[in-house]
């Protein structure tokens, strides 16, 4: 090699991480509407779906909704509703 050969082209940097949100819970709630989550009840059963609609009080409308006990499908519902006081969180199943 001499002198006048350029370098070898630099690797493409990788893009920036994604920023933390920082909405509100609210923010939260209205943006999961329409899209998979899993809502975990006191009980320790988790429910999968399609989030319907949700109140103030955190009563729950889920489409195509399954039933998991310990990781496992116990059932499989179409619509199911579900009563806030039950529930300890929900959370997206798919990015937001």
């Amino acid at each position: 090699m001499d002198d006048t050969t350029p370098p070898p082209p630099a690797a493409p940097a990788s893009p920036p991480p994604a920023p933390p949100h920082t909405g509100s819970p609210t923010d939260f709630l209205k943006g999961v509407v329409g899209k998979r989550v899993v809502v975990r009840l006191t009980s320790g059963v988790d429910y999968r779906g399609v989030l319907s609609c949700l109140d103030g009080y955190m009563n729950i409308a889920l489409e195509q909704t399954e039933e998991h006990v310990n990781g496992a499908v116990t059932n499989r519902y179409g619509d199911a509703f579900i009563r806030g006081n039950n529930v300890l969180y929900i959370s997206a199943a798919e990015p937001i």
